[in-house]
């Protein structure tokens, strides 16, 4: 069974909180303006905005004592021929020594800080193309909003932020809107330590092709990567896939026109164990020349792949059960005890079975347009 008022109930407990989220905003929106308030680095810097899970609605709790993380792109002027990778990242550090002494680390091709309460990434790229300076310092490109914020959002001149908007006017900016086509942006390059050269990376195509999959999916991709992300948690061996490239695996997956997170995930599972027995080749969106699943090796891919042939039995058995109460708990095998458990009348039979209905002791709220 489908179940949707449980779902409602996981992926709440599942979703960033309130608190983090406002934690996330309080560390990137500091850092960004510290960026361009900074006299020294304000010359080389075109524009900022966010990339990774938090900006595709697709990132989930941390576990345990772990903090929230957020990926800032920073788009430079710095040519690729006058900079290595290395001394691109080293720009930086006369900044990180001001407002982040002892708290930051140079890594392969970002800058990692860590505050008491959130983890920030800065991700420089070198310099775009002078014709696409313009669109990277667009309101569509440096808004903070996800997915799920903002709905509507397209990658286009006319589009603003929700709080950059007048009722009176949307009616004609609309209008504008749809007349408008969607850029299509080069990729960036990112500085990339380990192999010594500038790489491509597209986290805007990353982020429309995210946008384009959750409409296809009534709304529901999203959370299906959410409730995946979190088995896999629960079952964090082998080491990969995990983070960006499973969510682009359930991507790949993931069947159109899904009309609930409990068929998007069962689809998904049982669709790996059709389709790929062996480990694909996944070309990245923006960039087909880069495969995402380069670093699983097919040692780590064959035991992903049993793990998942298991669940997809288990998450079979939960959509196809008969019965509230047999459905909840196959779902709660596959999910762990963050899925909300069908309560008991009392008499050794389950409230749910019975009437079809989970009993709240408070009301669910559904915001955000996150439909499960």
């Amino acid at each position: 069974m489908e179940i949707p008022s449980y779902f409602i109930d996981f992926l709440k407990e599942i979703r960033l909180t309130d608190n983090q989220v406002s934690e996330l905003k309080k560390g990137h929106e500091l850092l960004r303006k510290r960026l361009n308030d900074y006299e020294p680095l304000s010359p080389i810097i075109v524009s900022t905005f966010l990339q990774g899970s938090y900006r595709r609605s697709t990132a989930v709790r941390p576990k345990g004592d772990a903090r929230s993380d957020v990926d800032v792109i920073v788009v430079t002027k710095l040519s690729q021929d006058e900079y290595t990778p290395r001394a691109a990242l080293d720009v930086f550090v006369p900044f990180l020594e001001k407002y982040y002494a002892g708290k930051y680390r140079i890594q392969g091709r970002s800058i990692g800080i860590s505050l008491s309460y959130v983890d920030l990434d800065i991700v420089p790229t070198s310099a775009p193309s002078e014709s696409e300076i313009g669109i990277l310092e667009s309101s569509s490109v440096r808004t903070d909003e996800t997915i799920e914020d903002a709905e509507d959002w397209v990658l286009k001149k006319s589009w603003l932020a929700l709080d950059q908007r007048s009722f009176s006017k949307m009616a004609a900016l609309n209008e504008t809107i749809r007349a408008e086509a969607e850029w299509k942006l080069s990729p960036l390059y990112i500085p990339d330590c380990e192999v010594e050269r500038w790489t491509p990376t597209h986290p805007l195509e990353q982020l429309q092709k995210t946008r384009d999959k959750n409409k296809e999916c009534n709304k529901h991709f999203v959370n299906v990567v959410k409730a995946l992300k979190w088995w896999r948690r629960l079952n964090p061996e082998p080491k990969h896939p995990k983070s960006y490239p499973l969510e682009h695996f359930i991507w790949t997956c993931c069947p159109d026109g899904i009309n609930s997170v409990a068929e998007g995930v069962t689809k998904t599972l049982e669709t790996i164990v059709n389709d790929y027995s062996e480990k694909p080749v996944l070309p990245d969106h923006g960039v087909p020349e880069h495969n995402v699943f380069a670093r699983v090796t097919d040692e780590e891919y064959d035991d992903f792949y049993q793990l998942v042939c298991d669940a997809a039995k288990i998450a079979r058995k939960a959509l196809d059960a008969d019965d509230v109460a047999d459905s909840a708990n196959a779902w709660r095998e596959l999910f762990g005890s963050k899925f909300p458990a069908p309560p008991d009348n009392g008499n050794g039979k389950n409230c749910a079975a019975i009437g079809g209905f989970t009993p709240r002791k408070e009301n669910t709220v559904l915001g955000g347009n996150r439909f499960a």
